[in-house]
């Protein structure tokens, strides 16, 4: 396969880079939804593998802190070994790791392939956006921006639901068999017909070992942090502490050494551009939407309505749903439109959505949840191809693939970060709520007295005796099912809020156009 010519608007797309291609994409959406498809599971694997509740967090741990050491590395090994190689290598063993998990005979053995399963996932995602603006011309990325985002975001949504379902229907197990076969394919494929480059071994040469380290253990040791603080009262805990120091050090020597190094691993100066600094924001911001969203509403639809996992999925298909109808209109729009105001009708919409879904009581289901669901579900192609352009389409062609790592990088920080901030406050306002709602609950307040006694006499011929103590203990569950929706109505209007300042950001961006709306895509 003979490399592109210069001149990106004269670039020629085959049938083979197009199977390649669809391959990559499919390969990026089994990494993506690993993340989440053993988040409705996680009881049953504890059992299965005998682990502590304290143990079995560590399945989902040890992927993300994997994964997100790998992103920023992915765009250096591409340049390496070639784009080709990298996805095929990482895929091949991505597949032979989930195999393993499934085989798992104990917590350590599982959280060993889960942090395998990770480093390489990891490799796939921004591999994927890189590819998209090194093949594709100009006039098709709106196109390739909408499958990548469709494909992003789709698989956060569903990753709960298929997770419960295959549980339900089979066993555990089948979160992680279910990879190999597609792993298969996807890596022949992409062996096959991905778009061949010249690797660049020379750039082994003075191979930047430092750099690799100090952020392998900057974001490892940052993950960890934001995955067990909210768990451990934060720096109430002398190891938290002790591990953001590390991550601190260890993150000042990383920005030090890539900035002063002569080949560095990472190349912090692309956000010198101000149009891909702004785009790395907006990505983060977006991750602590896409995933807080799919985190608090499932918990939600749990604990609260008591809701199981194929019921949780369909209520969050809605979501799935509304964003497919949306991906042509954006595709179209990016093309006429400036594309601030796009991004900027985007996060109003999801904002919104978030707004509408904080005035939530403990009596939603459904279809109160179905218009919030709906307008987020329109707003993410709305938010997700403006600012994939802004950040990296108009970057040249050597640039993109290191420019794509740290941009994928932003948006799992965001979603990091949004979930440590999410439960502290989940937890915290719970607690505040609690104690308004008891003070209320006295003998002295004639409505708490009569429900009370109400409960008691209706429980009074269930039960011999202890009707009052079994009314007493109904009412104290009623207030915490109370308060626990409160707490949940207060995160959502945090998360809006997020995004409201998001809009306040726009000015900051230059004016922008979409590759695809012609001219030089600047």
């Amino acid at each position: 396969m003979t490399t592109p010519p210069l001149n990106p608007h004269d670039r020629v797309v085959t049938p083979r880079d197009w199977v390649g291609f669809m391959a990559m994409v499919v390969g990026m959406f089994m990494a993506i939804l690993d993340i989440q498809i053993v988040a409705s599971s996680i009881a049953q694997i504890q059992a299965g593998i005998s682990a502590s509740a304290e143990e079995i967090s560590w399945v989902q741990t040890s992927y993300l802190i994997a994964e997100v050491v790998m992103i920023p590395l992915s765009g250096w090994l591409a340049r390496v070994v070639s784009t080709r190689y990298l996805f095929f290598a990482s895929c091949v063993t991505f597949t032979v790791a989930s195999a393993a998990c499934a085989v798992s005979w104990s917590i350590e053995s599982m959280i060993a392939f889960r942090a395998i399963q990770g480093f390489l996932g990891g490799a796939m995602i921004p591999t994927v956006f890189a590819t998209s603006y090194m093949i594709f011309p100009p006039r098709q990325q709106a196109t390739m921006s909408v499958v990548i985002g469709l494909t992003a975001t789709m698989a956060p949504t569903i990753g709960p639901t298929l997770g419960g379902w295959l549980t339900e229907t089979w066993s555990w197990h089948w979160l992680f068999l279910v990879n190999v076969v597609p792993g298969v394919l996807v890596a022949t494929l992409v062996y096959l017909f991905g778009r061949k480059e010249e690797p660049r071994l020379h750039m082994l040469k003075g191979f930047d070992m430092a750099g690799i380290a100090l952020v392998a253990v900057f974001l490892g040791a940052l993950q960890y942090v934001l995955e067990e603080g909210p768990g451990d009262d934060w720096f109430e805990d002398r190891r938290i502490v002790l591990v953001s120091l590390i991550s601190l050090l260890a993150g000042l020597g990383f920005v030090w050494r890539e900035l002063t190094s002569e080949h560095p691993v990472v190349d912090l100066r692309a956000f010198s551009d101000s149009n891909f600094a702004v785009g790395c924001l907006y990505s983060f911001i977006i991750g602590i939407g896409l995933y807080g969203s799919v985190y608090v509403i499932p918990l939600y639809l749990g604990r609260v309505r008591g809701y199981s996992a194929l019921e949780i999925g369909l209520t969050m298909m809605v979501t799935g749903a509304f964003q497919a109808l949306s991906a042509p209109l954006a595709g179209n729009l990016a093309r006429h439109v400036d594309l601030r105001y796009m991004l900027g009708m985007g996060l109003a919409l999801f904002g919104g959505g978030l707004w509408l879904n904080s005035a939530l009581t403990s009596e939603w289901g459904y279809w109160e949840m179905f218009l919030p669901q709906a307008v987020r579900g329109l707003s993410l192609m709305f938010c997700f191809v403006p600012i994939n352009a802004v950040a990296l389409g108009h970057l040249p062609q050597d640039k993109v693939q290191n420019a794509s790592g740290l941009y994928n990088l932003m948006r799992n920080l965001g979603g990091a970060i949004g979930l440590a901030a999410i439960n502290t406050a989940l937890t915290h306002r719970l607690d505040l709520h609690l104690l308004r709602l008891s003070e209320t609950l006295t003998a002295a307040r004639g409505a708490a007295t009569g429900m009370l006694e109400g409960l008691s006499a209706r429980l009074q011929p269930l039960l011999d005796g202890g009707a009052d103590r079994a009314a007493l203990k109904l009412l104290s569950q009623l207030a915490r099912r109370e308060a626990m929706t409160m707490a949940f109505g207060d995160v959502l209007m945090l998360m809006a809020a997020v995004f409201a300042l998001g809009l306040l950001l726009l000015p900051l961006l230059q004016p922008v156009r979409h590759p695809s709306a012609g001219g030089d895509g600047h």
